[in-house]
């Protein structure tokens, strides 16, 4: 086998997953529902969390869902089509996500995307990623705060599953996770960061 044969299925994989991560779900819906651009309203992000500010709760629980069912999709596409390249999927639909081309690499912080990954690469794995996000944010109702905790959860729980070839993809994506945050860390530590409802920042 060549060796240009035995890069078809990695490429075929990093191509799939980037350009599924790199839909902007949440300013299509936004448009063509009327609700504006969404990168002019509020901290300007292209997530679920900045759509639920334009005060269209059904737009934000679809752009959660649709942005965790593309990392979901890219790595059980990569799976089927280009079985054992699946991480190569999950680490480019992340990056698409956060860096479309379409705008100028200027995308979304990635935590549902990444959820929706952690679910395709072993499903308790997203289990405890949902279980540790969404009870956070309905405890403590500090966005990033959940967001940034169910990234850092989930190489951890990979590992404590036995998944320990994703715990290196799922390490590095919590910490891209974390950089997109980090305009939240420094109003978190300064004590302005607002709560979901509240105030729009970056």
């Amino acid at each position: 086998m060549t060796t240009e044969i035995l890069w078809i299925a990695p490429a075929g994989a990093l191509l799939l997953g980037y350009l599924l991560g790199s839909i902007p779900f949440g300013l299509l819906l936004t448009r063509a529902f009327g609700a504006g651009d969404l990168r002019q309203v509020g901290s300007g992000n292209i997530g679920a969390t900045n759509v639920l500010r334009t005060g269209r709760k059904g737009l934000a629980a679809a752009t959660l869902l649709l942005d965790l069912g593309k990392g979901f999709a890219a790595v059980a596409l990569a799976r089927h089509f280009f079985p054992g390249n699946e991480l190569l999927a999950a680490a480019t639909v992340f990056l698409g996500h956060c860096y479309p081309v379409w705008l100028g690499f200027r995308g979304g912080k990635g935590v549902a995307t990444l959820m929706g990954i952690c679910l395709a690469i072993h499903w308790p794995c997203g289990l405890v990623f949902a279980v540790v996000w969404l009870g956070l944010l309905a405890t403590l109702r500090i966005s990033s705060v959940a967001g940034m905790a169910a990234a850092v959860v989930a190489p951890v729980s990979a590992a404590l599953f036995g998944k320990m070839d994703a715990v290196p993809v799922l390490l590095a994506l919590a910490l891209l996770v974390i950089w997109k945050h980090r305009g939240n860390i420094e109003r978190l530590l300064a004590g302005t960061e607002p709560r979901v409802g509240g105030e729009a920042r970056g």
